[in-house]
């Protein structure tokens, strides 16, 4: 496959995943701060993402096993998780961490398990695709960042 052609298929890559809501706009504002200094950036802020919210996960996930549950523990670690979703511009799991603390708010336990079932699936997706995009990416070399389109 020429060069052009696989720069063109990391491009594609990208848009789908602000297509289908996956990211927005912060992922390009970290992908902005990415330079000839350090070209692995985004990569590395998402890599440390999802190395950090494992353990709020794991917490979260015991969190709710408990009996009664804890709404306050729990709003706090969905608080501290939406943060970091939202500095990568992940917008779909960030949008489940915002139903989740609503829940947590009304106090519907049945609802925050639920809730967190999606915020795992949204999650993982999204982690694949991305370790998909990256090693793509890393595969083809450095190219110009191309815009989103409005």
């Amino acid at each position: 496959m020429d060069r052009n052609k696989q720069h063109r298929q990391v491009a594609l890559m990208r848009q789908s995943l602000f297509d289908q809501g996956l990211l927005d706009e912060q992922f390009v504002q970290l992908e902005e701060l990415q330079d000839d200094a350090n070209p692995n950036f985004v990569e590395e802020v998402v890599t440390l993402f999802y190395r950090d919210s494992a353990r709020l996960i794991l917490n979260i996930d015991q969190a709710l096993d408990k009996s009664p549950l804890d709404f306050a523990k729990l709003d706090g670690y969905m608080h501290q998780f939406k943060g970091s979703a939202s500095s990568i511009g992940a917008k779909k799991v960030k949008s489940e961490c915002t139903l989740f603390r609503e829940y947590c708010k009304a106090g519907n336990g049945e609802g925050c398990k639920r809730t967190f079932q999606q915020l795992k699936k949204e999650y993982a997706l999204l982690r694949k695709k991305l370790e998909t995009y990256f090693q793509l990416a890393r595969q083809v070399g450095p190219v110009e960042t191309a815009c989103r389109r409005i």
